[in-house]
């Protein structure tokens, strides 16, 4: 049998989980692919700090890991672009295969990246980078590569879902769902790449990439996180029939435009995404002849993800012992662009609050029909004041320019008291 050297670059939290978890599933490897697999250098930005799991002595340099005659394979996890992408290069150089969970990595520096190991003839493995252990990526380039891809839609950010979820079932607001994530270890100090979607859409344009061959320009995708939510919001869209999930959505618009964004959004109660709470994650994936097919797992931890690792090595592996050159990655041929949010269409909740007084909803409602936009449900909740109440609009399928502009009218008028709140609507059918 034969055995794999693999270098390790970066050894935190989820490095530390794939050296724990490697003895255990390398017996499975050996038992289901037929290879071994042997860590036998790793490079840290402590070398000095004691490291029980650690089986080799590790070096501050990771250049001397990549350069090492016995190691046959790059496992990447420093996170960031800016070294991690040296890394990547000079594996490349040195003609050996990449695994990675470095998201950021791939999102935003893949137009380089990509074109790079093209040349080299170099595989990069990614699984892990999107949705933890659950096997999504692998699914998309394997299990339903026969299938035209109709859309993709992920929960995929395991601290926004328990934020969100926690406002849901107490009614919490948002600083104090936070508050409770982070005392779990939920979230970070560093709050901004989850709870503000970066690191959604860091996924959505990896499986933007996986789904339709294009890999957006990360700057232009329309983020929306979930930082500006109020515990209102989350119980109109529960009186409506909704729960509020920060959703990731990719799906193709015409022949050549793949819409890609990230917003908190209201999707059915009854729909199985909508059950998906806490730190789970989930994704759903519609094929033409598949139909619908929904992952749902363990997004992150250092568990899920060297379960995602490990699956990368044994397939990286056994590609070594065949002489086979692994998965192929492009970045598409350039016939494809992002949809222009302008251009976007769908269904939008609007709460406005406004003066309590007799022909409001009317006055707005004009609005909203001048501009072609129908009107599906109204909630006037009671009990909010003598001032100013809320009025919540459920809107029909509108251009999102032409949303935008009804929505600035409103505010124009002198019955309106504070800007408008816009969540998008996705019904999942």
């Amino acid at each position: 049998m034969k055995t794999i050297g693999v270098g390790l670059v970066g050894c935190g939290t989820v490095g530390s989980g794939l050296v724990r978890n490697l003895s255990e599933a390398n017996r499975l490897l050996q038992q289901r692919l037929g290879v071994s697999l042997e860590l036998r250098a790793a490079a840290v930005r402590d070398p000095s700090k004691q490291r029980a799991d650690l089986p080799v002595s590790p070096v501050g340099d990771w250049k001397s890991v990549i350069s090492n005659p016995a190691v046959q394979i790059v496992v990447e996890l420093l996170g960031g672009t800016t070294e991690s992408l040296e890394v990547a290069k000079a594996a490349f150089a040195a003609a050996k295969p990449l695994i990675t969970a470095n998201k950021a990595l791939l999102a935003e520096k893949g137009s380089e990246l990509i074109p790079l190991a093209q040349q080299a003839r170099v595989p990069i493995y990614f699984e892990a980078s999107v949705a933890g252990g659950i096997p999504v990526l692998k699914a998309l380039r394997e299990g339903l590569v026969a299938n035209q891809l109709l859309g993709i839609h992920g929960i995929i950010n395991g601290t926004c879902n328990y934020i969100l979820s926690r406002m849901a079932e107490e009614g919490s607001d948002f600083a104090d769902a936070l508050r409770q994530a982070k005392e779990l270890g939920y979230a970070e100090a560093d709050d901004r790449l989850d709870v503000d979607g970066i690191d959604a859409a860091h996924k959505a344009a990896i499986l933007c990439l996986l789904g339709y061959g294009f890999l957006p320009p990360f700057a232009k995708i329309p983020i929306e996180g979930i930082r500006k939510l109020e515990a209102q919001d989350v119980s109109f869209a529960r009186q409506l029939g909704y729960v509020l999930k920060l959703l990731a959505v990719v799906r193709p618009v015409g022949p050549d435009r793949v819409e890609v964004r990230v917003a908190p959004t209201l999707i059915p109660a009854r729909h199985p995404m909508g059950s998906i709470h806490g730190v789970f994650n989930a994704v759903s994936l519609v094929g033409n002849l598949s139909g619908p097919v929904q992952f749902t797992g363990r997004g992150a931890g250092p568990d899920a993800t060297s379960s995602a690792l490990l699956a990368d090595l044994g397939e990286a592996a056994r590609h070594l012992r065949d002489q086979s050159p692994g998965p192929v990655l492009s970045a598409g041929d350039g016939k494809r662009r992002l949809l222009e949010p302008g251009e976007s269409v769908g269904r939008f909740y609007v709460r406005f609050e406004v003066r309590d007084q007799p022909g409001v909803l009317a006055q707005i409602a004009g609005i909203f029909g001048t501009e072609k936009i129908g009107i599906s449900s109204v909630l006037q909740p009671e009990g909010h004041g003598a001032d100013s109440v809320p009025l919540v609009f459920l809107l029909e399928p509108a251009k999102e320019s032409a949303l935008q502009k009804a929505v600035a009218a409103v505010q124009k008028l002198p019955l309106n008291r504070s800007p408008a709140r816009i969540l998008r609507v996705e019904d999942l059918a």
